[in-house]
Formats: structure tokens, C-alpha cells, sequence
């Protein structure tokens, strides 16, 4: 991983800025129309795992492509096995040239490439969710869920901060730390947060009530890889996810709903983390375990 820039004097891990922005709205350069746009993405990735999930959840399959990924990334970046049959890359790094032959930071999923137009379009990941569920709204099948709605949109806004500083991108931040204090700092954020959300679910179903939101995709892609990966492989040990019994709870309730679990391929997850990032884990070996029931009742 091309992580020195992302590194910090004081050893804090600093993720690097989303390099494409541009909008798919109506009446922008990119308007929304289906079989415009193809998502690419990776079963690994819980920045991916999130459109992935809402794609399924708003049924557009049939109205955004996608291209899955190899979970196994090389120098090269994320290999397209087989080649892309949208545009014949074998790796994502060739869209990102193309669109810019002057980047220089990684080659991240989820982007969404623009067919019509040539090029990518974003690959910022917090707005690509947010795109499938407002602008492709005319597209979503009947009964779909409303997962932004405008009512809750502050609430969610705001809770989903706290969720990305604390947990999404907070183990990480322990993960790649450098320094103890680095470390230190990154992983009591990462189990306040823990501790914040099972109070939450200790007293409603989601994390806004009853009804599914975006602030629930962001969460779960997290709490399906903290057993499996973060616990180990990035140092976040204080508790597991299975001590968390409204969290747990939450968790195996997403996880039965055929968007969260389709979209959930735990061996991809551990290949991905701990054959590819051999700054953590130098020797690629990946762990067995842990045994887990995720569809006890």
C-alpha cells in the first residue's frame, strides 16, 4: 500500500482526499440515466461494500453496472480479472490515468465511471451512496426503501460523522498508526464510539428508529469486518463485536436481509486485508477463524 503520504509526523494515519467530485445530478455535466454509469468496486472494501449494499437495496441492479474487483491487490493496484468488458482495463489504475494522467495517490474503490462521457466521474465514496439514493430515485424498484429521507437528513448527517471519525476510518487510524500514542488516541475513539452505538441499539432496532437509513449501511460494513479483521489484524482488541449484544444483535438482523449478506464475502474480506497489506501483516498469512454464527437468530 501507498501509504508514506498518509503518514504523519506523529505517526497518525491521514487519509487521503477523494480525487474525483464531480456530481451525477439533473441539469449537471453527468445527469443521471440508466446504463450511463458503472459502478466498480470490491467485495473487500467496506467503502465499496456500502454501495454495493444500497445498489442492491434500491434495486438498480439493472440501471448502474458494476465491476467486481480481484480482493488481492498487486503494485499495480486492483486487477479487473478477466479484463473490463465495459472498457477493457485489466486494472483500475488505467481509468484513473485516463481520466487524469497526472495522479499520483492510490487507485481507490467504489468510482463510478461515466461510459457516455469517457472518464470517471467520483470516487468519493461518501457521496455515491447518497447519489444512488436521491438522484436515480425515479429507478428504484417499488417498494424500495427510503434510506435519506429529507426529514432525518441532519440527523443522519450527523451521526454519520461520528460513525467515519470513531469506527469506519477510526480503526484504521489504530491500524496504521505508527507511534503508541498514535495508537493510543485511534483506538480509545474506536470503543467510545463501540460503547455510543450499543447504547443507541439497546433501545431501537436502527440506528434512527425503526426504518433502515444510510447511516446504517455505513455502520454495518465496519461490523462485519471488526471480528474477522480489526480485532487482530489492525489491534482493535479491547472487545469484540460478539461482546456487544445490542450491536451483535443489529448486526445478524442486517445480515439477513439479502442486500447486507449477498454483498458480504468474508473469505474476500480476510485475503484482501491480510495478503495485500503487508505493511501490518508482512508475512500474508491469513488467520483461521474466528468461528462465527452470523445467522444465529
Amino acid at each position: 500500500m501507498k501509504l508514506g503520504s498518509e503518514i504523519s509526523s506523529a505517526g497518525r494515519f491521514v487519509r487521503q482526499p477523494n480525487r474525483f467530485t464531480a456530481r451525477i445530478e439533473q441539469g449537471g455535466e453527468h445527469p443521471p440515466e440508466p446504463g450511463r454509469y458503472h459502478l466498480y468496486a470490491s467485495y473487500a472494501c467496506p467503502w465499496a461494500h456500502r454501495s454495493l449494499i444500497v445498489r442492491e437495496l434500491l434495486g438498480l441492479q439493472d440501471v448502474v453496472g458494476v465491476t467486481i474487483v480481484d480482493p488481492i491487490r498487486d503494485e499495480k493496484g486492483w486487477r479487473v480479472p478477466g479484463g473490463d468488458p465495459v472498457t477493457g482495463v485489466e486494472y483500475l489504475s488505467e481509468l484513473y490515468l485516463a481520466t487524469d494522467p497526472g495522479y499520483e495517490g492510490r487507485h481507490t474503490v467504489p468510482c463510478v465511471w461515466d461510459v457516455t462521457a469517457g472518464r470517471l466521474v467520483t470516487n468519493d465514496y461518501p457521496q455515491i451512496t447518497l447519489t444512488l439514493e436521491s438522484a436515480f430515485a425515479p429507478w428504484h424498484a417499488e417498494g424500495a426503501p427510503d434510506l435519506y429521507p429529507s426529514s432525518l437528513r441532519e440527523e443522519i448527517d450527523a451521526l454519520n460523522e461520528v460513525i467515519f471519525d470513531g469506527l469506519n476510518n477510526g480503526v484504521y487510524r489504530a491500524g496504521f498508526a505508527t507511534s503508541q500514542g498514535a495508537y493510543d488516541e485511534a483506538v480509545t475513539a474506536v470503543f467510545a464510539t463501540l460503547d455510543l452505538l450499543e447504547e443507541r441499539l439497546a433501545r431501537r432496532a436502527h440506528l434512527h428508529g425503526d426504518a433502515l437509513t444510510e447511516s446504517d449501511v455505513r455502520l454495518y460494513p465496519t461490523l462485519a469486518r471488526f471480528d474477522a479483521v480489526y480485532h487482530s489484524h489492525f489491534k482493535c482488541s479491547v472487545r469484540r463485536l460478539v461482546d456487544y449484544p445490542a450491536l451483535w444483535a443489529y448486526a445478524r438482523r442486517l445480515y439477513a436481509l439479502p442486500a447486507f449478506r449477498d454483498t458480504t464475502d468474508f473469505d474476500q474480506i480476510k485475503r484482501h486485508y491480510f495478503v495485500t497489506q503487508r505493511n501490518v501483516n508482512p508475512s500474508g498469512i491469513v488467520p483461521r477463524g474466528p468461528e462465527i454464527d452470523w445467522t444465529a437468530p
